[in-house]
């Protein structure tokens, strides 16, 4: 584990990776209160995968982060506050309350969000970026897949439209070992997922997805290629999941042993350690950093709580988009009985009217 990051980087990834691990630690709080709407999908083990590649984009690039991702988030900008606001579906989170965990998007800091169908998100990113480039860009995107999210179709379509392209998109691989309860020698027989890469023609490498330098250095690299007109680049990052694919899994079917390897190879333990032997930031900064943090978290969750739950009359606000040149129409009109209009179209007469058209 070596690097040529200045202390004041370092720093930076170290707060991101400790704030990462302690944002979700007080989400179990919560999430055991009763208080978190939904699933909490934790990161524990892959903090560095998430920071690391999120920290080689620059400005104005597009992220898309997956629900293990909160330490990508928080390198892009979004704040504790938001996510918390988020997770326990207050008015104030940024989807106002329509969904939980991260899904939920932040235009200003090219952050948006993840899809629910696993290997969707690779197509529409390759879309958003093709935009990009009409519009004389040169944004690149980085977005997040699972060891069993390589199975799906749209991995596949997506990845290959992007390279067909040309388009600038970095396709981060985690391979944890497990899609949910399935291991990876169930569920693919390549020798390692970057092996998928030759396949469409882009480069494919392996990194260990627990040294955050390497996760780093690798994204660098392949967002300069990227930038550069190179195309994508798709990066397995190994890593290890040490909780269960939610807080509900006990994770029974896991062998002790190899997770008690893994936890050896503790990606924070492993930052930790190269800052005591480089001396770059000492054991009481990091000891400031997280008294600081824990206060903080502490206001915002104090802050979250005392937010209002959505009106129930916003339901369909921020739902339907107003189609190209009928904003006069939309503003006449109350989001309720534009639904209504819609389901007052009998679902056969669309196919129908289709058909006559010549077409599906």
């Amino acid at each position: 584990m070596q690097t040529h990051l200045s202390v004041s980087q370092l720093e930076e990834i170290y707060g991101a990776m400790a704030l990462n691990r302690l944002l979700e630690e007080r989400l179990v709080n919560l999430y055991r209160q009763g208080k978190v709407m939904g699933g909490l999908y934790r990161s524990l083990g892959q903090e560095a995968t998430s920071v690391g590649s999120a920290y080689a984009l620059a400005p104005g690039d597009l992220l898309v982060p997956l629900i293990r991702n909160l330490g990508s988030v928080l390198v892009r900008g979004a704040t504790p506050r938001q996510v918390l606001s988020q997770y326990m579906a207050r008015a104030s989170s940024p989807s106002r309350g329509k969904d939980c965990n991260l899904h939920f998007s932040l235009p200003e800091l090219g952050l948006y969000s993840p899809i629910a169908m696993l290997g969707t998100v690779i197509p529409v990113m390759a879309g958003m970026l093709m935009a990009e480039r009409l519009k004389g860009n040169a944004t690149v995107g980085l977005t997040y897949i699972g060891d069993g999210g390589t199975s799906v179709g749209a991995f596949h379509e997506g990845l290959n439209f992007a390279a067909v392209q040309r388009l600038p998109l970095v396709l981060v691989v985690e391979f944890n070992g497990w899609a949910y309860s399935t291991p990876y020698s169930r569920q693919c027989a390549a020798g390692t997922l970057a092996d998928k890469a030759i396949g469409y023609g882009i480069p494919g490498e392996v990194v260990d997805g627990n040294d955050v330098f390497a996760v780093y250095e690798a994204t660098r690299a392949a967002v300069e290629r990227a930038r550069a007109g190179g195309g994508p680049t798709l990066l397995e990052c190994k890593t290890y999941r040490m909780k269960g694919h939610a807080e509900h899994d006990a994770q029974h079917y896991v062998d002790p042993e190899e997770l008690a390897a893994w936890r050896d190879r503790d990606p924070l333990a492993r930052l930790e350690h190269y800052l005591d032997a480089s001396g770059t930031v000492p054991a009481a900064r990091r000891a400031e950093l997280h008294r600081q943090m824990s206060e903080a978290l502490d206001d915002d969750i104090a802050w979250v709580e005392a937010q209002p739950m959505p009106d129930p009359s916003e339901l369909t606000n921020d739902v339907y988009a107003v189609p190209c040149g009928t904003a006069e129409i939309a503003s006449a009109e109350a989001p309720a009985t534009r639904s209504a209009a819609r389901l007052a179209e009998a679902p056969a007469t669309r196919p129908a009217a289709r058909l006559a058209d010549g077409g599906i």
